[in-house]
């Protein structure tokens, strides 16, 4: 198994005021790889319920998106563009184990 990171770019960006949208952007012979992935490991490394996913195969890319847990700029908002949640992911170990 390998760590996200070391497969793919990893970046989140601000979806508007109720979403955080993650972007993971591999190299042609990590995609298969990243995208066999299946959708309830993304959303359990994040903890949350709802996750939205995008797989764009032609961009090599899958997208990722979540509802925000306050809404953007909210007093109780500490993170307006999802950057601890995209870093969260890259930690994750993704594939078939090695050895």
């Amino acid at each position: 198994m390998s760590e996200l990171g070391a497969l793919a770019r990893v970046r989140s960006k601000n979806a508007g005021p109720f979403w955080i949208t993650i972007d993971i952007f591999c190299e042609a012979e990590t995609y298969g790889t990243v995208a066999a992935t299946p959708t309830g490991v993304f959303a359990a490394r994040l903890g949350v319920a709802e996750l939205k996913r995008f797989d764009l195969p032609d961009l090599r890319a899958i997208k990722l998106s979540l509802p925000r847990p306050q809404v953007q700029g909210a007093a109780a908002d500490r993170d307006m563009h999802g950057a601890g949640l995209a870093h969260a992911l890259t930690g994750m170990q993704i594939g078939p184990a090695r050895g």
